[in-house]
Parts: C-alpha cells; sequence; structure tokens
C-alpha cells in the first residue's frame, strides 16, 4: 500500500484530526505534506459535509446540514520543485471506500438551504443512503434499480495565487450585487463562520478566514468539478499558482451522473485516493493551459442501451422562449425524464435523486440551430431491475 500522507478518523470532525485539513482556498494555507515528483501516495478523505449525513432514513439531516463547513479537504500537499507556470500531473491510480464507511448518500438539499438545480420543483429536503457492495450500489430508498459506479474525487485542484484569489472575489462579489436577496444566492462570498484552514491560528487565521474563498464552485484550479469520468487511471494536468502547487482533493464520490444535478447529486462518501504527481517545467505557456484538462482512464460501466429524453430552451412555466440557452434545455430534458418514470412507479423525487447518482449521460445535443438549443440526457436501460420501456 503507498504512503498514507493523510490520514482520517471517521468519528472526528475535520477540525479535530491529527492532522487537519482545510474547507477554503487561499495560498497561505500551509502544507501537511511534501513529496517529490514521481512519487506514488494514499490520501484518506471524509465526505464532503464532515460527517453530518447519517446512515437512517430520516431527511433531517439533510435539510438542517450546515453548508458553511463544506467542502471539507485532504492537504495541501507540496510537490517539491513545483513553481508558478508550471503543469502538475496528477495520475488517480486508485479509488475505493474506506473499510468501515461502505454506504453513501444522495441528497436534494430544501430550497432555502442551498437548493438544487430543479429546486423550484423539488423545494423540500430527500436523501437517498446506498449500499456500496463491491462495484455496485443499491438503495433501500430507490427500489429496484442496482448500478456499477465510476469512483471519483468530485474535487481536487491546486491553491490559487493571491492575485488569482483577488479575482475570485471580485468576480463574484460583482455576481451577488446584481440580486443580493436571491434564494439561493449567486455565488458564496467569503465567511470566516466554520472555516477550516490546517494549522493556522490566532491572528493569520483571522485573516486568511476573512479572505479564503468558499469550495463550492469549480475554478480556474480545478476545485469542485464534479467530473464523473475522472476515475482510476485518469490523468489531469492542473496549472500551478503557488510555489509547491499544494494540492488538495477531497469530496469523493462513488457514482455520478453528468451534471450531478440535485448538488448534493452524487453517492457521497468517504474514502481514500491513491494518487502519482510528475512536474511539466513551463508547460502553462507551453500548451496554453487555462483551466486543467484531463485523460479519462479505462475504467466505466459498459452500458451500452440507454432511454435519451430530449430537452429545447422554452422555460417550462411561462412558456418563453429563450436564446440558445443550454441551462434551460437540460432542465427540460431532466424534467421530461422525471415525468416519464413517474409513469412506472417511482416518484419525482426518486428520480431526481436518481439522475444525480447513476451514470447518467448528459449532452449539449445542438447549440447552433435558433432559437432552440437540444440538451440530452441518457439513462442506461440496465440500471433497472422493472421494465421501464415504452410498449
Amino acid at each position: 500500500m503507498p504512503e498514507v500522507l493523510f490520514k482520517v478518523d471517521l468519528n472526528k470532525a475535520m477540525a479535530e484530526q491529527d492532522v487537519v485539513g482545510h474547507n477554503r482556498w487561499h495560498p497561505d494555507i500551509p502544507a501537511v505534506a511534501s513529496v517529490n515528483p514521481g512519487t506514488v501516495f494514499r490520501i484518506e478523505c471524509k465526505d464532503w459535509t464532515d460527517g453530518q449525513i447519517h446512515n437512517n432514513d430520516s431527511p433531517e439531516d439533510i435539510r438542517t446540514v450546515n453548508l458553511t463547513i463544506p467542502h471539507v479537504l485532504s492537504g495541501p500537499i507540496h510537490v517539491n520543485g513545483a513553481e508558478p507556470g508550471d503543469i502538475l500531473v496528477v495520475d488517480i491510480l486508485d479509488v475505493g471506500t474506506l473499510p468501515t464507511y461502505e454506504w453513501g448518500y444522495t441528497g436534494i438539499f430544501a430550497r432555502e438551504n442551498g437548493g438544487g438545480f430543479l429546486t423550484e420543483h423539488f423545494p423540500t429536503a430527500q436523501k437517498a443512503i446506498w449500499d456500496l457492495q463491491g462495484i455496485y450500489a443499491r438503495s433501500r430508498h430507490i427500489p429496484d434499480v442496482k448500478f456499477a459506479g465510476i469512483p471519483h474525487p468530485g474535487l481536487i485542484g491546486c491553491a490559487p495565487s493571491h492575485e488569482l484569489l483577488d479575482t475570485w472575489n471580485k468576480r463574484e462579489a460583482e455576481l451577488v450585487a446584481t440580486a443580493p436577496d436571491r434564494v439561493p444566492p449567486l455565488a458564496l462570498l467569503p465567511n470566516p463562520s466554520d472555516a477550516i484552514l490546517g494549522s493556522l491560528k490566532g491572528g493569520e487565521f483571522e485573516r486568511v478566514a476573512q479572505e479564503a474563498c468558499r469550495t463550492v464552485p469549480p475554478r480556474e484550479h480545478g476545485g469542485n468539478c464534479d467530473i464523473k469520468n475522472l476515475s482510476k487511471g485518469s490523468k489531469v494536468y492542473f496549472p500551478v499558482y503557488v510555489d509547491g502547487a499544494k494540492l488538495s482533493m477531497g469530496d469523493i464520490h462513488f457514482s455520478q451522473g453528468d451534471g450531478e444535478i440535485t448538488f448534493c447529486g452524487a453517492i457521497e462518501m468517504a474514502g481514500y485516493l491513491d494518487l502519482h504527481v510528475e512536474i511539466i517545467k513551463g508547460g502553462v505557456e507551453k500548451y496554453g493551459l487555462v483551466n486543467p484538462i484531463f485523460k479519462p482512464g479505462p475504467v466505466q460501466p459498459q452500458y451500452s442501451e440507454f432511454l435519451v429524453f430530449e430537452g429545447i430552451s422554452v422555460d417550462e412555466f411561462s412558456g418563453k422562449q429563450y436564446y440558445l440557452d443550454a441551462h434551460v434545455a437540460y432542465r427540460r430534458a431532466c424534467l421530461n425524464a422525471i415525468e416519464y418514470f413517474k409513469k412506472f412507479g417511482y416518484t419525482g423525487e426518486q428520480i431526481y435523486l436518481l439522475m444525480g447518482s447513476a451514470p447518467i449521460e448528459g449532452r449539449i445535443s445542438g447549440i447552433v440551430d435558433i432559437p432552440n438549443a437540444c440538451c440530452t440526457i441518457a439513462f442506461p436501460t440496465a440500471i433497472f431491475e422493472r421494465n421501464v420501456l415504452p410498449t
């Protein structure tokens, strides 16, 4: 087994661990370990909410989840020799569950506490618990469904520079200012409440807590991209912004549908990552890197038959026509799928949870035919143990 550079105790909060991780992005959060290029190492991760969600049938923990805590991340890891302008190459060698934590969860957050992609249609908190059996997942809350997962880190990235951090804060504050009272908000601005900042203490902790960015969105450094195919065998190329790169990770998923539609939409779990790192000196300029790029690995479920639902950029409430709006079209595809599967004995909430957690394929199928974008969402028919085909 590779050397464990970050170990977690699932019975302790992240702030109480022997080695404390973090839940904000900031260049001044100290590294917890260092590695040389070419090293293989293991990182253990808590689930993204820091253990707030429990293996039971009540959605109360989803309804009341404290969203100033996520995401709790393991790291940062200092990669010796990495400098701003380099590319950090990360090979994801393995992803797995921890021995006493072979279950996961999917949630629909309440509209007033985070919401989700379809929050106007599903404003109430709901939860599905999944039993993880080898490569398969089953849920007592969504009957007659079984599928193979694609385990992956929902969140992995390098620390931003001070300049990039300032850019994030400025542009996100400008967005929030356009609708400051919106629920859910347009972005989550720096919030020192419940900040976890590694070994920082005193005045340095207070300063960084006021400046540090939340971990919710993906940004130029990677972060919370929630790419379901970023699994075993994948290779990721990250732009480096600070000395040592300061690589951090977390939010491990056993499985996810494209888009992680419910926001807490994957099968969230605690787990481990086995990683290998290398450096491409001066790679950012050489390859014109702005955001990370990745090469998917060869591991994914072999589903070959799908039922595909279309959506177009016309609002479902008002009938308003939007111009090539992929967000509206993808929402309509999801809603069309939900209405269809309700005819086979499922509730809308069950299918909404399933779309976020099963290996569903989402596509922008047409983005040029004015005025309608066309998005599609494809369900592997083999994940259902009941006949869901039209006859």
